[in-house]
Order: structure tokens, then C-alpha cells, then sequence
């Protein structure tokens, strides 16, 4: 069973490599360190948003009005008890 990178991941990937390269930068070169950070962090603020907005995590805008029945939940996430509380 093999993995794939999916979008999600690859968003993931770029929010940290923006903010460790604000690190880098901040470090290796006269830039000031805060500086260097909140401009590459607005950058991994532009991945979030496009992630969420653009690209959201929904096929169509009609997933968003679906109602869920408490079934369906996984238990994980359920308020009801699992029935194997200790």
C-alpha cells in the first residue's frame, strides 16, 4: 500500500518551508530576524488561505448544506460515549 501526496500535503510542506526559510534568512543574511519571519509567515498565510478558500476541502458548494446524521460521525468525534469508559 503505497502513499501519495495529495494537495493538503503538499500545502503543509509549504507553510513550513516558507517559515523556516524566514528562519534561514533571518539568521544567514542582515535581515532582521522578525522581519524576515512575518514576511515569509504572510506568505504561509497565503497558502492557508488559498488552501481553504480556493481549493477548499469540499467537491461542490452544495457538501456544504448537507446535514449529517449522528451516525454517520465516526466515534472518534461523536458526543455520545463509546460504551467503553472506564
Amino acid at each position: 500500500m503505497g502513499y501519495s501526496l495529495h494537495y493538503y500535503d503538499l500545502v503543509l510542506v509549504c507553510i513550513a518551508a516558507s517559515l523556516g526559510t524566514g528562519a534561514v534568512i533571518g539568521y544567514a543574511t542582515p535581515v532582521p530576524l522578525p522581519a524576515a519571519i512575518i514576511v515569509l509567515g504572510l506568505v504561509a498565510i497565503a497558502f492557508i488561505g488559498h488552501a481553504l478558500f480556493v481549493n477548499g476541502p469540499v467537491d461542490e458548494t452544495k457538501d456544504l448544506s448537507e446535514e449529517v446524521d449522528l451516525e454517520e460521525v465516526p466515534n472518534v468525534l461523536s458526543p455520545l460515549g463509546s460504551g467503553s469508559e472506564t
